[in-house]
């Protein structure tokens, strides 16, 4: 699952900014296999046709490239850069576009990590997010899963540009987790944040050791959604108007009643 924002013990994930009054968003959701050559082949054919959709931004799911399951990242864990990131490099150039590449296992000394990696419109990569907070869960009956026991976590917040007005978590959600806290999250950041959050599934495939809930979502900062996919393969869009983001901001200034006098937010000093 991705890190979430505004959860007590979890972070705030992968910040983007965008500058201009609204722009298109994708969100790819991949039926991932279990052959990396074909998952990468795929994942780019499908951001070459969001962009002649006319997408600006496009966002791929968590693990895209490897089955999502602790027994597969060691096996298709690649450092960055990589053959996978070589490859979004490229297209996001080939179609000047931004690609956000949902996750991929990164080997980096001996560890492994959950790493999203993103890239500007002339290839160049503009930052690299390794999640912070592991998925560990256990649900009695249900699903147990610990990404801990192969995963190492990251130690630093990844953001580029400046104010956040979209949020996108490159999400795998399950059975037990996506009915119940899937949308439910999503809109509750999205309003008590005033941002557009959209979050990029795994295409649900129930012959999977891990299968995922699906159901990509755009959200507006209102709490209304935008767009929304079933569980198939497909590629979900939205038109983000930052027009209107900003007249929700000045209808209900949270910013500006703000009290920062009772509290104050650090940075860790890197």
């Amino acid at each position: 699952e991705a890190d979430s924002a505004g959860i007590p013990g979890r972070s705030a994930p992968l910040q983007i900014h965008r500058r201009g009054k609204a722009f298109r968003l994708a969100l790819i959701q991949l039926q991932v296999s279990s052959i990396k050559s074909e998952n990468l082949t795929r994942a780019c054919g499908l951001i070459r046709e969001a962009s002649k959709q006319g997408a600006q931004i496009v966002s791929l799911p968590e693990c895209f490239n490897s089955p999502y399951g602790t027994k597969y990242f060691p096996e298709y864990a690649e450092k960055i850069p990589g053959d996978s990131t070589q490859k979004l490099s490229e297209v996001a150039k080939e179609c000047s576009i931004y690609v956000i590449g949902g996750s991929i296992p990164e080997k980096d000394a001996g560890k492994l990590y959950n790493t999203c990696a993103v890239f500007g419109p002339d290839g160049t990569l503009l930052v690299k997010h390794r999640k912070l907070h592991l998925f560990d869960i256990d649900v009695p009956g249900k699903i147990t899963f610990q990404e801990s026991e192969t995963l190492s976590p990251g130690d630093s917040f990844s953001t580029f540009d400046t104010r956040c007005q979209l949020l996108v978590y490159p999400g795998a959600f399950n059975l037990t987790t996506g009915p119940a806290h899937w949308e439910l999250l999503q809109r509750g950041r999205a309003v008590d944040n005033q941002v557009y959050v959209a979050t990029a599934s795994p295409a649900r495939d129930e012959k999977a050791s891990y299968v995922a809930w699906g159901h990509s979502t755009v959200v507006s900062p209102w709490g209304e959604v935008l767009a929304k996919a079933g569980t198939e393969e497909t590629i979900v869009y939205a038109d983000i108007d930052l027009k209107k983001l900003a007249e929700i901001r000045q209808q209900i200034p949270i910013f500006r009643q703000k009290r920062s006098d009772l509290y104050a937010v650090e940075a860790k000093k890197s």
